[in-house]
């Protein structure tokens, strides 16, 4: 594409080395490359930087306004955080002495039914849209809580500091042990019909609904027929979890005996297409794998929750095998870190672990990893066609990596190649290494006001 053939002017050119992954290889890396955003926000070409001056004449750039990366930074493609609860930020890192179900009842529903109050809830999102995109999270999946004002309150801030988002307002009609922490399933319908209509009349750029029936344990089969009715007739994402842990699954059989599975649950309602994204699947059979597979829905591995109230391990090797989508999620709070570098950390840990129960498991690389994180979330969530990786007419969503800053995490020695500066990044960097961040070209991190 050259200028003569667009109207969309050069608004960033980026001259250095770029990480990123593609189908056909899990990182690649181009060193000596230049890379031009529009302003539009879109990737205009990625070239050796050999091209550069005949780049600026066909752009329409000055070659004085090229932003150069050093010898230890690198642009690589924003996470994709594809489970998070932006309800329980408050109380991330506290709390993971129980098991799913007590867990939820004890910790989970009495704080997420504060929520009613505005300020409270403006207090918390604020502070979890922040903290997610200082730590390089781009698009994030959230689920909200039952309170449409409160999840279209996270909706405007996702917006006002830049962050790509599907935003859930949850829906749960019984099985709360918190009495006024659920609601009824005509006021579920109601009150999803308001949120979805009230948000995309909003026409934020970044920001859109996704239907969310919590569980399939909390939901009456009644309101996951109507949300799954929804949800197709909006051609909207859909998002809950399944098969956390054993005795959730165990539970579900007895509330939905006419269901084979637990995946059979959400088939059946119709909650299960390609735009559908499910937390966890510990414990799903090679059966429900395959219905994963043919129904196009994705999961979200998130393996931090897992270990820490001890759900249990996904083995993510016989979720790709039977070439089902998969991204990661920090699942906050069940997750105490909002990072996703943790998430590719604990990813790698209980991959491991399980090599260690069984030597012929096919461990995961960081490579594969590091997909997972990037182009396999935006997969999951039906986006990698408009993020993912670094590919001409893609949104330019990016990180800007320094893992050489002052008082950093990192100590680097000589004769250290990219791909080993990036192993590092990935196993000891932090937030301080991210020093920029970019949403569809609009530079998001650092903050305007700081």
């Amino acid at each position: 594409m050259s200028q003569n053939d667009t109207t969309a002017r050069i608004a960033h050119v980026f001259k250095g080395t770029f990480v990123h992954s593609t189908p056909r290889d899990a990182v690649e890396i181009l060193e000596n490359s230049v890379l031009g955003v529009d302003d539009e926000g879109k990737i205009a070409f990625i070239e050796k930087d050999e091209q550069l001056v005949s780049l600026s004449k066909i752009w329409e750039f000055e070659t004085s306004d090229v932003k150069q990366l050093g010898q230890y930074e690198f642009l690589m493609p924003g996470m994709v955080d594809t489970h998070i609860h932006a309800s329980q930020y408050s109380y991330a890192g506290t709390a993971l002495d129980l098991p799913l179900l007590e867990w939820l009842n004890t910790y989970t529903f009495p704080v997420e039914a504060k929520y009613k109050d505005l300020d409270f809830a403006n207090n918390v999102y604020t502070k979890v849209v922040r903290r997610t995109l200082k730590n390089g999270t781009t698009t994030a999946c959230y689920f909200a809580t039952i309170h449409t004002d409160a999840s279209l309150l996270l909706g405007e801030l996702a917006d006002k500091f830049g962050q790509r988002a599907l935003v859930g307002k949850v829906c749960m009609d019984c099985n709360s042990a918190v009495p006024q922490y659920k609601e009824s399933p005509g006021e579920c319908k109601a009150e999803t019909d308001r949120f979805i209509k009230e948000l995309l009349e909003k026409e934020y750029p970044n920001v859109k609904p996704v239907v969310t029936p919590r569980f399939a344990p909390s939901c009456s089969a009644s309101l996951l027929s109507e949300l799954g009715e929804i949800a197709n007739n909006n051609k909207l994402h859909i998002q809950s979890h399944i098969s956390e842990n054993k005795e959730e699954v165990e539970l579900v059989k007895t509330l939905f005996p006419g269901c084979k599975s637990y995946t059979d649950v959400y088939l059946k309602h119709n909650l299960l297409t390609d735009r559908t994204v499910m937390a966890h699947g510990c414990h799903l059979t090679d059966e429900e794998l395959e219905i994963f597979h043919e129904t196009g829905s994705a999961i979200s591995h998130c393996p931090n929750s897992n270990i820490s109230i001890c759900s249990g391990m996904l083995n993510v090797r016989n979720v790709l095998n039977h070439k089902v989508k998969l991204g990661l999620g920090t699942d906050v709070a069940g997750g105490y870190s909002p990072s996703m570098l943790d998430a590719m950390r604990r990813t790698l840990d209980t991959s491991k672990a399980l090599t260690i129960q069984d030597p012929q498991h096919q461990t995961l690389t960081f490579e594969e990893v590091f997909r997972l994180a990037t182009l396999g979330g935006s997969k999951a969530l039906s986006l990698d066609e408009q993020i993912g990786n670094f590919v001409v007419g893609k949104d330019f969503d990016a990180l800007r990596v320094n893992v050489c800053v002052p008082d950093g995490p990192i100590d680097l020695f000589s004769d250290e190649s990219p791909k080993d500066i990036l192993e590092k990044f990935l196993n000891l960097g932090d937030d301080r290494n991210i020093t920029e961040v970019y949403v569809s070209g609009r530079q998001v991190v650092p903050f305007p006001d700081t």
